[in-house]
């Protein structure tokens, strides 16, 4: 049986309706911009790293979703509704935390171009 080629790290390619905004989201939640040319960036959070793309397709970007397991679901509501106070992301929005059926407590939030994040904390297993 043939072996499988290692390896070292896998990254989605996000999509952004306007780059620059999007981008100025990702970093006041807290993801590092590792470096940017054009309309692409690395970002980073939790030592996770993904592009930011300056690309939209709407039915692609309402479908798309990133699952960040957080430690305090609420500390990320708390975080997110401080970030969208100020106005500069009108079409970003945040929910209160959740007990989801599968266990974990979520907070969902929507990106200026309407991706869906979910800033999921596990919760322990009966």
């Amino acid at each position: 049986m043939m072996s499988t080629p290692i390896a070292h790290d896998v990254k989605v390619f996000v999509p952004s309706k306007e780059f620059e905004l999007s981008l100025s989201f990702y970093e006041r939640l807290g993801w590092r911009v590792n470096w940017k040319e054009g309309g692409l960036a690395e970002i980073e959070l939790a030592e996770a790293r993904s592009y930011l793309q300056d690309f939209y397709a709407k039915e692609w970007a309402e479908n798309f979703m990133l699952y960040v397991v957080v430690e305090d679901a609420a500390a990320w509501h708390k975080h997110i509704v401080s970030t969208l106070a100020n106005g500069d992301f009108p079409s970003a929005c945040v929910q209160p935390p959740k007990k989801q059926e599968y266990g974990a407590i979520v907070t969902f939030a929507h990106d200026p171009c309407g991706i869906l994040i979910h800033f999921a904390q596990p919760t322990p297993q009966r």
